[in-house]
């Protein structure tokens, strides 16, 4: 029963419908009963068929009589384990008739076909967000609960979702399943080789509504638009520069210190970041992953394949405030002052 305006309302927590009277409310939960007249001894769910009951009851038993010939793995029903075939098979039986695209069970079609009509049936009761599938939504309410029910059995770290537990455990395993058919560089995470892979391409698919320059990874964006807002959060408590990301403050503060925890296993250079280590790397094996796509020229960096696109362009962004005159590279500048 719920408070609204002042009334008294009786809720149905199946179908959501309310009543003001409890009497019409009783009259319609037995429309439920008789849609659903068996019921699990077990757990009290309602069934609307005795079959229906009797496949739920498999959940409680561990029952599983179907086995897949392929893998061998188990299953309560025989459709659980036809649709589970599809995916030694790859056959994908059901076709959306608006974009073409095909999926291996009728559900699957049903969730994307909502896509097209922007039908968003399942609402989250604590902020309001919409979802396409049910599952999104019990994935999403995780956010404001604070659940992690995925454990990892190694190191005990929590996850909201059991992707991410999967993704996780690549990091104790070592396990890269995800190939570039380029470069045959690995992964761990499809997400990381599909950002990998606009390393070649050339695709920034995320654009600054302000100056309308273009990333390829959505972080690169979050942090640009930080330029245009001015905001430095991050403060250094030795010489007190100031940063628009922690990872930025983190990387000046080894300036400080003189810490270089990246270390080079070929030649045992080290570096106080990451990417200067990955920069460096190229070296040792010649690999120049970034091309120019007008004369196909190709470079270790992705900020040299930059400035040798403004041979092309003809640009020239550094300016002398004296003379006025422009440069093609930052490093041409200082020179030119000099004389």
């Amino acid at each position: 029963m719920s408070e609204e305006l002042g009334k008294s309302s009786y809720d149905c927590d199946i179908c959501k419908e309310s009543f003001l009277e409890e009497s019409k409310f009783n009259q319609h939960k037995q429309i439920h009963k008789e849609e659903a007249p068996y019921h699990c001894t077990v757990c009290g769910k309602s069934l609307p068929r005795a079959h229906s009951l009797a496949i739920h009851k498999q959940i409680h038993t561990g029952d599983r009589e179907y086995h897949s010939d392929i893998c061998g793995k188990s299953f309560s029903q025989a459709v659980y384990l036809t649709r589970h075939k599809r995916i030694h098979t790859g056959e994908k039986a059901c076709h959306c008739d608006i974009c073409g695209k095909s999926f291996d069970h009728e559900g699957n079609l049903t969730t994307h076909r909502r896509i097209h009509g922007g039908e968003k049936p399942y609402h989250c009761d604590i902020c309001g967000r919409s979802f396409y599938h049910g599952r999104n939504l019990t994935k999403h309410k995780r956010i404001h609960t604070g659940e992690k029910p995925y454990h990892c059995d190694i190191c005990g770290k929590s996850f909201y979702h059991g992707r991410n537990l999967t993704e996780h455990k690549r990091v104790h395993t070592g396990e890269k399943p995800y190939h570039c058919d380029i470069c045959g560089k690995s992964f761990s995470d499809g997400s990381h080789l599909t950002q990998h892979k606009r390393v070649h391409t050339g695709e920034k698919p995320y654009s600054c509504d302000i100056c309308g320059k273009s990333f390829s990874h959505s972080s690169s964006l979050t942090t640009h638009k930080l330029v245009h807002t001015e905001e430095k959060p991050y403060h250094c408590d030795i010489c007190g520069k100031s940063f628009s990301i922690g990872s930025n403050l983190t990387r000046h503060k080894r300036i400080h210190t003189g810490e270089k925890p990246y270390h080079c296993d070929i030649c045992g250079k080290s570096f106080s970041d990451d990417s200067s280590l990955t920069t460096h790397k190229l070296i040792h094996t010649g690999e120049k992953p970034y091309h120019c796509d007008i004369c196909g020229k190709s470079f270790s960096t992705s900020s040299h394949l930059t400035r040798h696109k403004r041979i092309h362009i003809g640009e020239k962004p550094y300016h002398c405030d004296i003379c006025g005159k422009s440069f093609s590279q930052s490093s041409s500048l200082p020179k030119h002052k000099r004389i």
